[in-house]
């Protein structure tokens, strides 16, 4: 059986394909490219908008791979992108291939006509599909691009988009534009947090805004509306706050009681780990009970003495064994003094004992 006949039962239910693209261009498309190039025609045949992160997330692709694949077609001229007045893509535009097909083997092609171009220049449309009702209520929802002006065009918001833009060095993507939207839009965050978060995130190396996206919405979660109301809730989990933790020998995460402890020696008092470790390790020793509130006298009393530094703890305490050591009582009688002192001629004495 050299020969397979291929058919099904239903040809309703059907996307076509043109055998210049399988013959011609397939080949050399890699599966990125061929899955974008698909995609697009199944969703022009069923006049369905589309746009990038759509398509980046129906692949498991990132927006780049998604866009990477369009200039690939535009280029091998299958298709032909158009831009806003900001240079945001608007659409796409499915070329005739056969057209293609000639100009490529040098045949005079006809230039299409106004009736012509609607078939063979389909476009397919960079618009949101409407969201569904949402069930999540932290959910991103599906912005148009006349939302996205209207929000870089506020002065006050286009005033943070310039400031996000220097701390992550870029211009922002429609997408990244997005998410700051998302954030002020859904989640009500105000332009002060929102710098705080960006701040917050690039401190710890993290320059994804889906990264920032998901700390934003764990921050909503915890009902933060301030940056001081988040900068106390990511103290939290910093190191530090651990690390003391463990020296008072406790693993469990910490109370917001406890946490303002170890704010006060951090950040007023000013200590750093060499010297709370000191005072932990002595509470530790001391009690069982109450260790927050032990050591936290030890610091305070350490900070009253102006101890600085690791070394200033040993000095201070030599001083307080100096001050505690027992000191001669003068003018003090007791019961080896209360007697009448006598003065004894001794050589005298011995004279007198030889006579006896």
């Amino acid at each position: 059986m050299d020969h397979l006949k291929i058919y099904k039962d239903n040809y309703a239910d059907m996307t076509a394909v043109s055998n210049i693209f399988i013959d011609e261009y397939m080949k050399d498309a890699n599966d990125a490219q061929l899955k974008v190039y698909l995609y697009l025609i199944r969703m022009m045949n069923a006049n369905l908008p589309i746009g990038i992160s759509d398509i980046a997330d129906k692949f498991n692709h990132t927006e780049k791979d998604v866009l990477r694949a369009l200039k690939y077609w535009e280029k091998k001229r299958l298709l032909a992108l158009e831009y806003d007045e900001e240079r945001n893509l608007s659409g796409i535009h499915l070329l005739d291939l056969s057209r293609q097909a000639k100009a490529s083997a040098g045949m005079p092609t006809a230039m299409p006509t106004a009736s012509a171009i609607t078939p063979m220049a389909p476009v397919v449309p960079l618009i949101p599909k409407p969201a569904p009702e949402e069930t999540d209520p932290y959910a991103k929802p599906a912005y148009t691009l006349d939302q996205l002006k209207a929000f870089k065009s506020d002065e006050t918001t286009s005033q943070l988009l310039f400031i996000v833009e220097q701390y992550v060095g870029k211009t922002l993507t429609p997408s990244e534009i997005r998410t700051i939207f998302f954030l002020s839009d859904k989640l009500s965050f105000s332009v002060d947090l929102i710098d705080y978060l960006v701040q917050y995130c690039l401190e710890r190396g993290k320059k994804d805004f889906r990264y920032i996206e998901k700390v934003a919405v764990s921050w909503a979660q915890e009902g933060i509306t301030t940056p001081e109301q988040a900068e106390k809730h990511a103290y939290k989990y910093e190191k530090a706050v651990y690390d003391i933790m463990k020296a008072l020998g406790k693993n469990s995460t910490p109370t917001n009681k406890e946490v303002e402890y170890i704010r006060h020696w951090t950040k007023v008092l000013g200590y750093g780990m060499d010297i709370i470790s000191a005072a932990c390790e002595r509470t530790v020793l001391s009690t069982d009970k109450h260790r927050f509130e032990y050591a936290d006298s030890i610091l305070n009393s350490w900070h009253r003495a102006d101890i600085r530094h690791y070394e200033d703890i040993a000095k201070a305490d030599e001083s307080f064994r100096r001050a505690k050591a027992p000191q001669p009582r003068i003018g003090v009688s007791n019961k080896f003094n209360q007697f009448k002192q006598n003065n004894y001629d001794f050589d005298a004495l011995e004279k007198e004992l030889l006579r006896n």
